[in-house]
């Protein structure tokens, strides 16, 4: 079954610019400018008045539709981080051999990286570079925790990723073996 029109409806607040065009959606505010390329879903943009854009789509099947809400909340994501920023909160968990971490940045890149030794014991040194935009630091009132904060989302969560799945353990029980870098908690850099 097909619906003829589809809308979205989606409020910009104040002292944010949002500019679309060609499905190329911008967003500036007062922590930086964030760009999305959405040329990829077949949905038209209107903005009504100044402070709201209109997602819409025309004859489109259930799955097209689902499409709508994922493009509302892609940029909702992009207001939310130019305005209060992300900031995910990691914990080193160990049993026995403490896991140590190290906050370097590349010399070549201009990008953080995050050196991990020790973990399980092992002689192997993990680096993980971050993503542009993502700042790590070590928590100065908590031990064995990790600060990464950025104010794009799909960055900061994916340097998040790449941090717990380089320490995964492997050829071992993993019921016994927690060993690991873990998201403890996600939240905004500006707390309300």
């Amino acid at each position: 079954m097909r619906f003829i029109r589809s809308q979205e409806t989606l409020t910009i607040p104040e002292g944010v610019k949002v500019t679309i065009k060609t499905r190329n959606v911008i967003v500036e505010g007062p922590r930086g400018k964030l760009t999305k390329n959405l040329g990829h879903l077949s949905v038209s943009f209107s903005q009504p008045s100044p402070s709201v854009i209109s997602i819409e789509l025309h004859h489109g099947a259930r799955k097209n539709i689902a499409a709508l809400r994922t493009v509302r909340t892609i940029i909702t994501n992009l207001i939310i981080g130019v305005t209060k920023g992300f900031k995910y909160k990691m914990r080193y968990v160990y049993a026995h051999f403490p896991i140590n971490v190290n906050i370097e940045k590349n010399s070549e890149t201009g990008l953080q990286e995050v050196e991990v030794r020790n973990f399980i014991g092992e002689k192997i040194v993990r680096r993980i570079t971050m993503r542009a935009g993502v700042d790590v630091e070590a928590s100065k009132n908590v031990k064995d925790e990790l600060l990464l904060s950025g104010i794009s989302l799909e960055d900061v969560s994916q340097s998040a990723a790449d941090l717990q799945q380089s320490c995964k353990v492997r050829n071992k029980d993993i019921r016994k073996f927690l060993d690991g870098l873990y998201v403890s908690e996600r939240g905004n850099i500006a707390e309300e």
